[in-house]
This record gives structure tokens, C-alpha cells and sequence, in this order.
């Protein structure tokens, strides 16, 4: 509200929300064609630092690593520390690419709520006030929606529970038995490390993992795009990437299936107070549950302008939103991976010039 009682509204052509690999992605391209930062577009990022969902990650991961970081567009990440963590050394690289293409990201600013707007614009309700804009590209990825699966008993459990999310680093389990539960590639990386400082490991996963040997090249790379594609085209929520890819079979992962770290139990049927039970009278005790089983798109801001599907998805045609074509989501389904998340940045841009070039939308009354 200003000084005489009226609620201040800016103007924009196109809000980003989220300043991860996606949303810089579509910034720079924005940018390329020609809309200014701060005038024709703005990026908001919740995030108090440059770097994506990258600066929450653990020090133990360290940029040699990751599976496949992309460079951004317009600008390679040369020279990296194989060895230094990859929340600095992508933190730093984000925020190199910010400054050098003048994207000013405002940051920290929270999204409240997503809704239609007057003539024909969204109103975005935000902590540092209310945006009206003709597109919406929205980039917000998973990391702040850890999934948390529900078991019986789990209430009980007198020992600690904590998520990738929240993941310190195998240091804080040294002399525990530890449970891990989830067949994706942070849950094999946690159990790898812990298992060197830890009294004891286990591993739970729904399915029997699958390991992929080989490499991992532009037509598997494809058929997996594919088959996230479709969900996300029926209006399904997208699936995890190793459900699609399986786990890669490397040396680390060669050495802890040798030494018996990566031998596998079904997932229990409930959770005791000293640790977990299956229906068949096994149990296992145990100190902590770390729970890999990974996240959800953060998408609940976007709830009043109804875009989900009977199916629980948003129905995404390319990375339009086909309930509103005003909405185009980027580093969701197929677009979540670093490559996928650049394509689908200029794929977005795109496809939203063409709209802005139509006739122009009217700004609301104050």
C-alpha cells in the first residue's frame, strides 16, 4: 500500500520466478531479445544467495561429482576444482553469470500466490509486493518440496529423521546404524559415505535398482526425455530421473556392491521405536532413518489459476501450460535436467515473444 491507502502494483511483460539453471536460462534469453531487466522483466529468487538449489547442497559433494552440470547459454564454467564443493563452485558460477549479463535477480523474495489478474494479466503476490504480468515463466524446480513418505509407527521412531533436503554430510553419522530409504543416485551417494563412518548401514528401496552400464549418450538421453514428455503430456506428475535412467554403473558403485553396501532390502511395512519391521517378522535396528526418497515440483503458488490435471500434474505442451498459455514452466518433467533446463529456457522465451507481439494488454487500475 502507498502513502494514500492504494495497493502499488508493477507492471511487467514477463515475471521469472526462480533463479536456478532454468530461470537464468530464460533471463538471458529474454535478455537476447531484447526485453530489459527490471523494466520489461524480472527474476525473483527466494534464495538468500546466487547458485540455485545448489548452495543448499553438502559439502561432501563436490563439483567432481556431479553427473552432468551444463554450462549456462552464453558462458562456459571453465577450470572448476574437481575436488571443491559444488555448492561454492556453482554458487560462484551463477553468480558470475548474473553480474555478467546484468539479469538483476531480486533475492530473497518469497511467491505467495499466482492468480488471474485484471485485463488480462496475472497478479503474482510476492513479499516485496504485487507484480502484473502478461507471462509467467516459472522455474521454481523440487528442492523446497522434499517428499516425506508415510509409514505406520512413524511417530514412534526414538532415534533421528532427516531428509536429502537436510543432509550434513556423513561426518554427523559416525558410530550410528543407519537406514537409508530410496533407489536414486543421492540415496546410493549418501549410503557410499556413510557407510565409511557409520556402526552399520542399510539400504530400503521400493524397486530392485537398476543399474545402467555404458555410457549415456544423446539417444538414451532422448528416449528418457520421451518417456517424461508423455506423463507431463497426460498430465501426470513427472517421474524421478533414475526411474527413467537407472543408476550408472561406475567404479565407486562396482566397489561398495563388492563389499556387500549396496545390498538391497524391500521397503518395510512399518517403523518402531527402535527402528523398522517388515510383515514377514524381520527387523532392523537402528539409529537414524535418512530418507532419500526425493522431491516433489514446487509448484503450490501456482494452485488459484487451477493448471493441474485429474492426473495430479500440469499439462505441459513444450513448456506451455495448456490450461493457460500465459504460464510456461521450465525445469519441470522433461525440462529438469541442466541441458533440458537451457532448451527449454529459450523454448519458453520463444514461444512468449509471439504472445507479447500480439495486441498489447492493458495495465490495472491502482
Amino acid at each position: 500500500m502507498n502513502d494514500f491507502g492504494f495497493e502499488e502494483v508493477r507492471t511487467v511483460d514477463v515475471l521469472v520466478i526462480g533463479a536456478g539453471q532454468a530461470g537464468l536460462s530464460a533471463a538471458f534469453h529474454l535478455r537476447r531479445t531484447g526485453l530489459e531487466p527490471d523494466r520489461d522483466f524480472v527474476v525473483l529468487d527466494h534464495a538468500p544467495h546466487p547458485g540455485g538449489a545448489w548452495q543448499f547442497r553438502w559439502p561432501s559433494l563436490t563439483y567432481g561429482k556431479v553427473h552432468g552440470m551444463h554450462a549456462l547459454p552464453g558462458m562456459e564454467l571453465t577450470g572448476a576444482d574437481p575436488a571443491r564443493p559444488s555448492s561454492e563452485v556453482i554458487g560462484a558460477y551463477f553468480d558470475t553469470y548474473e553480474r555478467t549479463f546484468g539479469l538483476r535477480v531480486h533475492r530473497p523474495v518469497d511467491v505467495t500466490a499466482v492468480r488471474e489478474g485484471e485485463g488480462g494479466r496475472l497478479r503474482v503476490e510476492t513479499s516485496e509486493g504485487v507484480y502484473a504480468t502478461r507471462a509467467l515463466i516459472n522455474a521454481t524446480g523440487t528442492w523446497d518440496r522434499p517428499f516425506w513418505p508415510r509409514y505406520p509407527g512413524q511417530e514412534t521412531f526414538r532415534g533421528r529423521q532427516l531428509h536429502t533436503a537436510q543432509y550434513p554430510g556423513p561426518e554427523a553419522f559416525a558410530g550410528k546404524r543407519v537406514l537409508v530409504v530410496g533407489g536414486g543416485a543421492s540415496g546410493t551417494q549418501h549410503l557410499m559415505e556413510i557407510a565409511e563412518v557409520a556402526a552399520g548401514t542399510t539400504w530400503v528401496t521400493r524397486r530392485e535398482p537398476v543399474y545402467r552400464e555404458g555410457s549415456f549418450g544423446e539417444a538414451e538421453g532422448r528416449a528418457a526425455v520421451a518417456l517424461v514428455e508423455d506423463r507431463v503430456r497426460r498430465g501426470l506428475p513427472p517421474q524421478s530421473v533414475v526411474s527413467v535412467t537407472g543408476l550408472p554403473l561406475n567404479d565407486a558403485i562396482r566397489a561398495a556392491r563388492a563389499r556387500g553396501i549396496l545390498d538391497r532390502l524391500p521397503m518395510f511395512d512399518r517403523i518402531t521405536p527402535t527402528g523398522v519391521a517388515w510383515d514377514d517378522g524381520r527387523t532392523a535396528d537402528v539409529d537414524v532413518i535418512l530418507w532419500a526418497t526425493g522431491f516433489r515440483a514446487a509448484i503450490d503458488h501456482l494452485a488459484p489459476l487451477r493448471l493441474r490435471e485429474p492426473g495430479g500434474g500440469i499439462q505441459v505442451e513444450g513448456t506451455r501450460a495448456v490450461r493457460d498459455e500465459r504460464v510456461h514452466l521450465v525445469g519441470y518433467g522433461p525440462s529438469a535436467s541442466t541441458i533440458g533446463a537451457n532448451r527449454a529456457g529459450r523454448a519458453a522465451v520463444s514461444d512468449i515473444r509471439r504472445l507479447l507481439d500480439r495486441e498489447p494488454v492493458a495495465a490495472p487500475t491502482a
